[in-house]
């Protein structure tokens, strides 16, 4: 399988050279479960390519790791949607930070940061734990079970509504939903799932004002009094289904990547048990090695600009691919070895710049707890099963597998 990835790399970056352009949806099955070595060939031509598929036509992509830094942090690229030249939407769900630029971006994350600190995420840390182990206490007597479904999708999922005020009754419609809009089967389930989530979160704010309580939600609504400018209702609408969207389905596929990439390291994984002084790292090396994002949302080029030596013009649209990026020889060294000891930090997978992930504190705070709590709980923890058969979920925003089949 690597071998013909890399061998259809290799010719589709020459034809990139030709100015020709990469069809993704030629790269084979294997590309969805391991796109590393066609990743690999690209880089080898060259950071940047473009490239094309049926779901998104032609755009650049950006597979080099320097350059995809410049580039997160480039105001020329806008993630706002109209200037690719869609449609301008005053819809609270179209509209929210990332696809908007200074000075509304400016102003709006400035409103918000202050829930989304370390500090204010390591508030929740006793939270987090008690569903942690009540999720356990629930999965483990079995002997064994999907990891995926038991605990590392439940785990945000509870978080984030506890966080939002979200009604325990409510909460598994979020799963359907999420699903829906990060690997949809069907772009009708996709603009359903987005319909019915707007829909209800518009009606959970209004019940939050009407009725406030000890939630997010609620303390967004009523600021600080020192505090002059606030959300508006939309905005707070667009806010909560960020959270949702980028907060739930990302965080879970973290923890079972980790889970999964530490049970094929037999090695590293008893030096983590061994000593949990090393999981902020190892939490890290999941991210750079096998994160839950499979790429950036689209930016577009409001100028002709150069990234590295590919001169990109106005108008054009240009993703970049963490996965690639995060395995960059160039900036990694021995970019394929899984090494909890390899000094963290460097990885893209939270972004840089302005549009920097605004839930990373809470994101590595979660995988902290669920895998440490998972370890020292499971002692016998294995996989259950050929790993080559794990179904990777294919799609445009998280990377995983649709469920981890494990033994405990």
């Amino acid at each position: 399988m690597s071998d013909s990835l890399n061998e259809s790399a290799n010719t589709s970056a020459n034809a990139s050279a030709d100015e020709s352009v990469i069809d993704l949806d030629r790269q084979g099955e294997g590309f969805v479960s391991d796109p590393y070595p066609f990743y690999s060939g690209l880089r080898a031509r060259g950071p940047v390519h473009r490239v094309r598929s049926a779901e998104l036509g032609e755009q650049w992509l950006i597979v080099g790791h320097e350059e995809a830094r410049a580039a997160l942090a480039d105001p020329r690229l806008s993630k706002d949607p109209a200037k690719a030249g869609a449609p301008s939407s005053d819809d609270a769900v179209a509209r929210h930070l990332l696809t908007m630029d200074p000075p509304d971006h400016t102003r709006l994350r400035a409103l918000v940061e202050r829930e989304f600190t370390a500090a204010r995420a390591e508030e929740m840390r006793a939270g987090v734990q008690r569903i942690a182990d009540e999720l356990l206490d629930a999965m483990l007597p079995a002997g064994r079970g999907d990891l995926v479904d038991a605990f590392a999708l439940p785990l945000p999922a509870v978080v984030i509504c506890e966080l939002l005020g979200v009604p325990a009754a409510d909460r598994d419609r979020f799963r359907a939903w999420t699903a829906s809009m990060t690997a949809p089967d069907s772009e009708s389930a996709m603009a359903t799932a987005f319909a019915e989530l707007g829909a209800y979160i518009a009606e959970l704010v209004a019940e939050k004002g009407r009725a406030p309580g000890d939630d997010l939600i609620s303390a967004l609504l009523d600021p600080p009094a020192e505090q002059d400018d606030r959300l508006t209702p939309g905005e707070l609408i667009s806010l909560v289904f960020l959270l949702i969207l980028a907060g739930f389905e990302t965080t879970a596929h973290l923890i079972s990547n980790a889970v999964r990439t530490l049970l094929l390291n037999p090695g590293q994984l008893a030096e983590l048990r061994a000593d949990f002084s090393l999981l902020d790292n190892a939490v890290d090396e999941v991210m750079r090695y096998e994160g839950p994002v499979e790429a950036t949302t689209f930016r577009v080029a409001v100028e002709a600009i150069e990234v590295g030596p590919v001169t990109i013009e106005a108008g054009s649209l240009v993703k970049i691919s963490l996965p690639a990026v995060n395995r960059d020889e160039r900036r990694f060294a021995d970019p394929d070895r899984f090494d909890i000891h390899r000094p963290a930090g460097g990885h893209l997978s939270f972004g840089h710049g302005i549009h920097h992930c605004l839930g990373a504190p809470l994101a590595r705070l979660e995988a902290r707890i669920a895998l440490r709590s998972l370890l020292e709980r499971a002692p016998g923890l294995a996989l259950d099963g050929d790993p080559e058969k794990h179904e990777w979920i294919p799609g445009l925003l998280v990377r995983g597998v649709r469920s981890l089949p494990v033994t405990f």
